[in-house]
């Protein structure tokens, strides 16, 4: 493989090799023979396949890539015309990758007929870390309402409940009915408001060193014996993952949130919730309280089998009183993107028919990762 001279000043005692240029790469870099069979593999591609280097250097491309997707179809033309070929907005979508809208590149390498260079990068990446932003608004636009609700409309409601309760000692049988509706009402308002004050707790974070996988074991257990009985839960943890710097209690309300949402979203027969693990190095993210910043390498996933998220409320999922279901109250998700705000985290998701998938990325403690 030739490699153009690189202009930058390197040191003579330097060498660099096109391996180690394209190990450097963000984006997923494949290397695929004549025969369409992979043999090479850089670091993102290990990361966006969920497959280390040598598990990849031994498939053929259709094992990797959807054998008649424009994937393949953009290699094809470009082993055939011995020329460069791109194409934008292609959407991959495989078990290990999910759904996810790709900038394709492929290149013939010049000193090796029939083999070229594919590099894959994400369109959506961008774009759903500036959605944090607008998730991190949501949570400041709650804690604003929630300090209102507490104080203009649980006091008041205290002194309707408190006449309404008077009126029916001396009522009739039918109008005390209808004092009774007060106070019910009057009950379900504050213990909405109620749910709405977390919001408003600005106390600095209490973190330490949390095992993941504890967290993560507790609410399978608490799923198992509840909400989720009759769902097959399925675990694909990395053992070696070092400890989150967080709070378990708040994580534990997190993924708990996330598993009940999955368990109300997949098929009375055959619902699967997949958790899984892994460490992803190289993400980094610019936080608004901190001048540098923090990195998110610990990644743990939520997936299931379930009929997904209707498109018309993908944009809005995060903010509150959005909801699918007849008797929610649209806080839980909202509740979920503070607390991982909180913790300088990140959540995403992807949603397609019979797959949805929340992915949060997480600060370990300092001095356990890169």
């Amino acid at each position: 493989m030739s490699v153009r001279p690189l202009r930058a000043e390197i040191p003579p005692t330097t060498t660099l090799s096109a391996e180690s240029v394209l190990g450097a790469l963000a984006a997923a870099t494949l290397v695929v023979d004549e025969t369409k069979h992979i043999r090479y593999a850089n670091s993102a591609a290990e990361q966006l396949f969920q497959s280390s280097a040598p598990i990849l250097t031994k498939a053929p491309l259709n094992e990797v890539l959807p054998p008649n997707g424009p994937l393949q179809a953009l290699v094809e033309q470009a082993q055939a015309s011995d020329s460069p070929m791109s194409a934008y907005g292609v959407v991959l979508d495989t078990p290990k990758t999910g759904v996810r809208t790709m900038s394709v590149h492929v290149a013939p390498i010049v000193d090796a007929p029939g083999w070229c260079v594919i590099s894959l990068q994400e369109q959506t990446r961008a774009i759903k870390f500036g959605q944090q932003l607008e998730h991190r608004n949501s949570a400041r636009s709650m804690t604003a309402m929630a300090a209102l609700l507490a104080h203009e409309v649980k006091n008041p409601l205290s002194g309707i409940r408190g006449a309404a309760q008077l009126l029916g000692q001396s009522a009739q049988e039918e109008d005390r009915k209808l004092t009774q509706l007060i106070c019910d009402e009057a009950d379900r308002i504050v213990a909405l408001v109620n749910r709405m004050e977390v919001f408003s707790d600005d106390r600095p974070l209490e973190r330490e060193a949390v095992n993941i996988h504890v967290v993560l074991e507790r609410v399978r257990r608490i799923a198992e014996n509840g909400f989720g009985t009759g769902i097959k839960f399925i675990e694909r943890y990395d053992p070696s993952l070092p400890p989150v710097s967080g709070n378990h209690d708040q994580l534990v309300q997190v993924f708990l949130n996330l598993v009940k949402n999955a368990a109300e979203a997949v098929p009375a027969k055959g619902g699967e919730i997949v958790l899984s693990t892994s460490f992803q190095p190289g993400v980094r993210v610019a936080m608004s309280s901190s001048s540098g910043r923090i990195q998110l390498p610990l990644v743990v996933t939520v997936q299931d089998n379930g009929s997904g998220i209707p498109e018309d409320l993908r944009p809005h999922l995060f903010d509150p009183f959005v909801t699918t279901k007849p008797k929610g109250s649209g806080l839980g998700l909202a509740l979920v993107a503070k607390i991982i705000s909180d913790h300088g985290g990140v959540i995403e998701f992807e949603s397609a028919h019979a797959r949805t998938v929340f992915k949060i990325l997480l600060p370990i403690v300092s001095g356990e990762g890169v």
